[in-house]
């Protein structure tokens, strides 16, 4: 499939009652098929289908069927895939009457193909975009915050799906299930908000210049989003720093204590931590770079290094030893290292695009999701897609 134009406007498991649920209601005909890596590298999976499925080869043919409700594993065999009695280069499974398929320990919409590679299987979930979306906007946002803001989710999961895919993917998928990616948990992250906020927005992108976004979202700022080249490294004019409307949200501000011994082994090679102080910062205070000074020494480290070292929700930090002020402008007695340290965040995440806990304040306000995804990403336009 490819784009043909913009228009512009401004038991399997415990959810086992889910196929019956959603057989009830099927959704419209697949438009855009994505490619998502449910399991990588396996040595087998655990698969089945909701409803009576066909069983197919890389080459279209059927090699047989499975009964509704009944679960095989596949497995990894010298470079082949082998399912129940079947084996093959490559393996379909197919459900009928718009089933489910069980791909490891949950249902999704779609089907699924199985391909190996010499040291494992991989199971890719082929599901429509918007019923993708469906899964993801629960993964991603409470489905009881109001409609506008989870629209606002949408369009910007469906632009940066869209973009990953046609940027990152690869010969087996297009896009993974993590939150590396976007969080897709299959139907059991459905809601009917959710598909609402989906339906309501079928289709629509963000663009600039005529093409889709790269539509990176997180939890929430600290108060304001960044540039993207402070945090990452080109310039993009669409993803520049506004003001947010977090204020209210649970991770605006947090707290974090580390012992001197605890810090010391985590940031290590510099022996008893003296102090720790800002290098660089971005213009809204996230840490660039920390330099770190002990008793055996210094270095410098950098705030992603810092953040994924101690687990904080973001660099928008300040590190200090427990008691003194958090501006760094106290001194250390180098013969007494501080018994703790005290870390002040705010924020959830790299800072980048949309807010979504912004988006949520916005719409509580009685702010729509174009007013709401024009504020995050400057510069762009909302678009409908066409595929053929």
């Amino acid at each position: 499939m490819i784009f043909r134009r913009y228009f512009l406007f401004a038991q399997l498991g415990k959810h086992w009652w889910l196929p019956l649920l959603l057989m009830l209601n099927p959704a419209l005909a697949a438009a855009l098929e994505l490619r998502v890596a449910i399991e990588e590298e396996v040595k087998q999976v655990q698969v089945g289908s909701s409803s009576k499925a066909t069983v197919k080869n890389s080459a279209g043919q059927t090699l047989g069927e499975l009964k509704a409700m009944s679960g095989f594993v596949a497995q990894h065999q010298y470079s082949t895939v082998a399912l129940s009695k079947w084996q093959a280069s490559q393996i379909w499974i197919e459900p009928a009457d718009n089933g489910l398929v069980w791909i490891g320990d949950r249902w999704y919409r779609g089907r699924v193909l199985l391909v190996p590679s010499q040291s494992g299987l991989t199971a890719v979930n082929y599901v429509d975009i918007e019923h993708y979306l469906y899964s993801v906007l629960g993964g991603e946002m409470p489905p009881s915050w109001p409609l506008e803001a989870l629209k606002a989710q949408a369009v910007a999961a469906r632009s940066y799906a869209l973009y990953q895919r046609e940027k990152t993917a690869n010969k087996i998928y297009d896009l993974g299930d993590t939150t590396a990616w976007q969080v897709y948990q299959g139907v059991e992250d459905e809601y009917i908000s959710t598909q609402q906020a989906v339906n309501a927005t079928a289709g629509q992108v963000l663009i600039h210049d005529g093409k889709i976004i790269e539509a990176v979202f997180h939890s929430s700022s600290g108060g304001h989003t960044e540039n993207v080249e402070d945090i990452w490294t080109a310039s993009l004019p669409y993803l520049r720093a506004v003001p947010d409307f977090d204020q209210n949200a649970p991770v605006f501000e947090w707290k974090k204590t580390f012992s001197g011994d605890i810090l010391s082994s985590l940031i290590s090679s510099v022996g008893n931590i003296l102090s720790l102080t800002p290098e660089r910062t971005t213009p809204h205070g996230r840490i660039t770079t920390m330099k770190v000074i002990g008793d055996k020494g210094e270095k410098v480290v950098t705030g992603k290094e810092l953040r994924k070292l101690l687990s904080l929700k973001s660099t928008l930090f300040t590190i200090s030893p427990l008691g003194e002020s958090a501006d760094f402008s106290g001194t250390v007695d180098e013969n007494s290292p501080p018994s703790s340290f005290q870390v002040v965040g705010r924020g959830f995440g790299h800072g980048l695009g949309l807010s979504q806990y912004g988006a949520n304040a916005l719409a509580r306000r009685g702010y729509n999701y174009q007013q709401i995804l024009l504020h995050y990403y400057t510069k762009t336009s909302l678009a409908r897609i066409e595929v053929e």
